[in-house]
């Protein structure tokens, strides 16, 4: 679904923005850190200091009401020509536990130093298998440009 070019700017942005509906689909919009591996994009829940373990995140309880989602990953430049941004569609999965889901949390470790220290093994992944791909602007990368 994704071209290179696609994958290579998604690699290179930091932070994405997930929009979820709920059942009735009210939309709700959140930055996450994610992965992308294959055809798919990871992103984990994380320690949430301020929040109670039973409290449910809204964006995995949209996902379990109505699993399909988007992500948009953006670059802002003051110059309008290096604008870019890549979108994906697909269907989302809650991953409680398991091989791929160890291999997400292992991913996202790798690519975000401040999860390493995290107590996340037992918390969910979200993963995205990605069935449209969406472009616009300039994709390319600090080593291609």
């Amino acid at each position: 679904m994704l071209t290179d070019v696609e994958r290579r700017f998604l690699e290179a942005q930091r932070v994405a923005r997930l929009a979820t509906a709920d059942a009735a689909g009210h939309p709700h919009v959140i930055p996450i850190c994610f992965v992308v591996d294959g055809d798919r994009l990871y992103f984990t829940i994380d320690e949430k200091p301020k929040r109670s373990p039973s409290v449910r995140l809204k964006r995995v309880s949209n996902i379990r009401e109505n699993p399909f989602v988007a992500l948009v990953a953006d670059r802002y430049d003051e110059d309008w020509s290096r604008l870019g941004w890549v979108m994906v569609q697909g269907r989302a999965e809650v991953l409680d536990s398991g091989d791929e889901h160890d291999r997400a949390q292992a991913g996202l470790r790798a690519r975000y130093r401040q999860l390493r220290d995290m107590h996340i093994e037992a918390l969910p992944v979200v993963a995205i298998h990605i069935e449209h791909a969406a472009s616009w602007g300039s994709l390319e990368t600090s080593s291609e440009g």
